[in-house]
């Protein structure tokens, strides 16, 4: 039984695009080809099926087979969706109508950064009427653990991640603009690894004229489907104008910004 025209199709309707999908996300994961029968084995699917798609993947470009080896791997045709992915910029695209929203609810100035490194790079930044600019300009790279984006997003990754990030003290060492060396808030291993529990427990992230004296930020890591933090959302302001007390409210209205940015880019709606 075929789904109604216009209507949303079921689970039943499409099984071989989900089995496609199934085999092509499980090669992206493996460290080297693997042999179909190990496919269809971690799948559950009939090995009839897992031959003939990965025929049509391999003809497509999507799937290379190694004959020798009889093992099948990942294809330059799915390598080239990823750099897709990345030309179209979904994350700003997705992410530039939820901050403007954000801002017209808050009246603060809000951005959006991503992890590259030890550093963020801020893909969009919404500016609230009459507030002043920042140096968290589009482009814009700072260290990750001075940022409350960054510390959002490095409190959502694995211990031993944070830790091979910042090996040892020179990692917590920036320059200002004539190359001296400013050593921030934070300036150890231990001292971000308490601070990074405290994230945790409290739910946001915050930095408080580490980046720019009197100006202080909350931040909340934005999760795709995995739980895997993809980008972290902030909302900057004047110190003296929002204090303390307000800021778990601020924070709030970010984590449903960082929420509805996450079902966007895992295909859902809220």
């Amino acid at each position: 039984m075929t789904a109604e025209r216009g209507a949303a199709p079921t689970k039943a309707d499409v099984p071989a695009a989900r089995h496609t999908l199934q085999i092509l996300t499980h090669l992206a994961a493996q460290r080297g080809p693997v042999p179909a029968s190990t496919i269809a084995q971690t799948l559950g699917l009939p090995r009839s099926t897992v031959y003939r798609l990965l025929g049509v993947l391999t003809e497509l470009g999507f799937v290379l087979h190694f004959p020798e080896a009889r093992r099948y791997g990942i294809g330059l045709a799915a390598f080239e969706l990823s750099s897709g992915f990345a030309r179209q910029e979904p994350l700003a695209r997705l992410g530039r109508p939820i901050l403007a929203s954000l801002v017209d609810k808050i009246g603060e100035s809000a951005h959006l950064a991503v992890l590259h490194g030890r550093d963020v790079i801020y893909l969009v930044e919404e500016r609230a009427p009459r507030r002043p600019s920042l140096v968290t300009d589009v482009g814009v790279r700072l260290p990750s653990h001075l940022t409350a984006s960054g510390r959002a997003l490095l409190a959502t990754l694995p211990v031993a991640q944070v830790r091979a990030l910042f090996p040892d003290p020179s990692a917590f060492v920036r320059r200002d603009a004539g190359g001296t060396p400013v050593h921030g808030s934070v300036s150890s291993y231990r001292e971000l690894s308490r601070l990074l529990t405290e994230v945790r427990a409290q739910g946001y992230a915050a930095e408080d004229g580490d980046v720019t004296e009197g100006i202080a930020s909350v931040a909340v890591a934005v999760r795709d489907h995995s739980g895997w933090p993809a980008a972290g959302i902030a909302v900057t302001f004047a110190r003296s104008s929002v204090p303390p007390e307000r800021w778990p409210e601020l924070a709030a209205a970010v984590e449903h910004a960082a929420a509805e940015l996450g079902r966007r880019i895992s295909g859902r709606t809220g």
